[in-house]
């Protein structure tokens, strides 16, 4: 009675039919791929497609019965187990009645059975009756074994589901229905679009070379890394923004899904992707895959997942874009050099070495995310807000350097590895750490040694003759110099919240309220992609795309000369890559000039002015002096 009265259809003669639709809140995008003849249908495993944006999928992986099964039997947790065995439990479900259901409609193609999971239900939700760009997942998952009916021994194999459709459009159902046949226990497929790191389209870049594709690399690009054939250098190609922004799908597989993703993690790592204006989505796939590798490969994210992530990596941009790591190196050097005038000279020495990758891994925070993700709770503890390594700093450095891909190799610029003098300095401290294990006969960790080298807190072993160990004091100490200055990156992660994301004992996302607030989200993700600096009486174009000053062609433009307008209101649209994106004031003011009038329809570029504008306050830029004061001491707040 409460909702008839609430809806006022209490009257004689009312309409009191009610559509009841269930809220689920824990949304995952699981579907099934599925082919038959008419006669018979298949399913083909699943595909777990919950991480994406702007109902575009992003990274998609393969999810079979064999490799649930490997997963729950090498599980050492019984938490852990039981959650894969209800995955296993439901993707059974949805390959039976994805099967009873192509029987039942007479499915002759390949199509997709798709649903939304929450926990162990599953509910569907459409049958897409056409091939979908993410069946190379599929066929790594699975190849296809027609046998003849009269001859067991006599039978082919198929493992492109294109060339299945063509056999049963040409055949029908004449083609016996063929079993699965296990190629690899899982495969994966990342879209690589042309968007910014905010995940906005971003048009109008220009491809000037590629990578070839590497070990494990199935790369569908569209025809775009075709070389000239005479020359072999690259062809050139501009991204047009009319179109869908996915540029290529990089596809892998592996023995495991641990397997699969660390092999997609090193294709991007060493892909070169180069250009004018050019942004891809790629140091988003490289933050994300570490940010799961370091956590549980068998993550389960829900459909929301990834605007919660952008946030968090949007709080990391908010905190770096004030981190000047010269005055990092200049306060430490400083406390060194009055403690020790020796060892003050001696950490000069290792300057680039250990604020190099820092500085690189701070410009992009989509890759301090990854690191971040990948090393928490392994290669440092926070405890009580005080950063603590659990294992060899130098170590971690050596990673940093390897997760870059700065690594020493012959042929590469000096820009792209890890310079001589500071490779002497890295690869004799790891040599030292490696004969100290092997001299000592202890299978120790690096923080017993840490204590009987620095703080006498262990005795020395009995392999080591006192004067060696006298010199190996003097060695660790050299080595350790100026390493706690890797603090800073934990330190980043703790100031902005962002190990507070992450994933509970049931294999779900866990998001903190401050990445799940819809204003504070939006507000963070602005850090990723910060509009072009405009004069404070213009409002510019903060991308590129096709302009529209109406929401239809039979309205009233959104604003026109002589209006006043409130900050976050609707000015104009830009059309990107299928995406009508409105264009907020960023201040308040009033218009006093178009500079677009009658270009609807119209290409514009990022930072192209639109109006001319009165602002209500005068804005008053940063001077150098007040931008440097304001890094120092966000700088120093956060090494205090």
């Amino acid at each position: 009675m409460e909702i008839l009265a609430e809806s006022k259809v209490t009257g004689v003669g009312s309409n009191r039919n009610f559509l009841i639709e269930l809220n689920i809140e824990n949304t995952r995008h699981n579907e099934i791929q599925l082919i038959g003849n008419g006669e018979w249908s298949l399913a083909l495993g699943g595909r777990d497609c919950s991480l994406q944006m702007h109902e575009q999928k992003l990274l998609e992986i393969s999810n079979t019965r064999e490799m649930l099964e490997q997963e729950i039997a090498a599980s050492k947790d019984p938490k852990r187990a039981e959650t894969l065995r209800g995955d296993l439990k439901v993707l059974t479900e949805m390959e039976e009645q994805s099967e009873r259901f192509g029987a039942a409609v007479k499915l002759d193609s390949v199509s997709t059975f798709e649903s939304i999971v929450e926990g162990t239900n599953h509910f569907f939700m459409e049958m897409n009756t056409r091939i979908q760009v993410e069946h190379r997942v599929t066929e790594m998952a699975y190849k296809l074994k027609f046998v003849n009916p009269s001859n067991a021994n006599d039978f082919f194999i198929v493992e492109s589901l294109i060339e299945a459709m063509a056999l049963l459009a040409v055949h029908g159902k004449r083609v016996p229905k063929p079993t699965r046949v296990p190629r690899n226990i899982s495969g994966a497929e990342v879209r690589v679009n042309a968007t910014n790191q905010a995940l906005q389209p971003h048009a109008g870049g220009l491809i000037q070379n590629w990578s070839k594709p590497s070990q494990y690399e199935i790369r569908d690009d569209q025809g775009i890394g075709i070389r000239n054939p005479d020359t072999g250098t690259f062809i050139h190609y501009r991204l047009a923004g009319a179109y869908d922004s996915n540029i290529a799908l990089l596809v892998s597989y592996g023995e495991s899904r641990k397997e699969n993703l660390e092999r997609l993690k090193e294709i991007i790592k060493i892909t070169e992707l180069r250009g004018n204006d050019l942004q891809t989505n790629m140091p988003v796939h490289y933050g994300l895959i570490n940010w799961i590798l370091g956590h549980d490969v068998m993550f389960k994210p829900n459909t929301k997942f990834m605007l919660s992530y952008l946030a968090a990596v949007g709080s990391l941009a908010s905190i770096i874009k004030d981190v000047d790591m010269e005055i990092v190196w200049k306060e430490a050097s400083k406390k060194q050099s009055q403690e020790d005038a020796v060892l003050g000279k001696l950490l000069s020495r290792k300057l680039t070495l250990i604020t190099r990758p820092i500085k690189l891994l701070f410009e992009n925070s989509h890759l301090l995310a990854g690191f971040l993700g990948y090393h928490n709770n392994k290669s440092w503890k926070i405890v009580s807000g005080k950063v603590e390594f659990t294992r060899n700093p130098l170590e971690l450095l050596h990673d940093m350097y390897e997760y870059l891909n700065l690594e020493k190799e012959a042929g590469k610029a000096p820009c792209d590895q890890i310079w001589d003098h500071d490779a002497v300095i890295l690869e004799e401290g790891l040599a030292f750490y490696r004969d100290l294990q092997a001299l000592s006969g202890k299978n120790e960790s690096f923080a017993y040694f840490d204590d009987a080298l620095r703080n006498n807190k262990n005795p020395a072993p009995d392999k080591i003759p006192s004067a060696v160990w006298e010199k190996c004091m003097g060695s660790h100490v050299g080595f350790q110099l100026g390493l706690d200055i890797l603090k800073m990156v934990p330190k980043v992660g703790e100031a902005a919240g962002f190990f507070k994301v992450g994933m509970n004992e049931t294999l779900d996302a866990v998001v903190p309220p401050e990445f799940a607030d819809v204003a504070n989200v939006n507000k963070l993700i602005k850090f990723l992609a910060p509009p072009p600096k405009a004069k404070s009486d213009e409002i510019i174009a903060p991308m590129g795309g096709m302009f529209y000053s109406k929401e239809a062609p039979n309205l009233p433009p959104m604003i026109k000369v002589g209006d006043r307008f409130n900050a976050g209101q609707p000015l104009f649209i830009i059309e990107v890559m299928k995406m009508f994106n409105k264009i907020v004031a960023p201040f308040s003011g009033t218009i006093v000039k178009g500079f677009m009038e009658d270009s609807d329809g119209k290409i514009i570029g990022k930072g192209q002015p639109i109006f001319k504008v009165v602002p209500d306050e005068q804005i008053v830029e940063e001077s150098e002096e007040e931008i440097f004061n304001r890094k120092k001491k966000a700088t120093l707040a956060l090494i205090a």
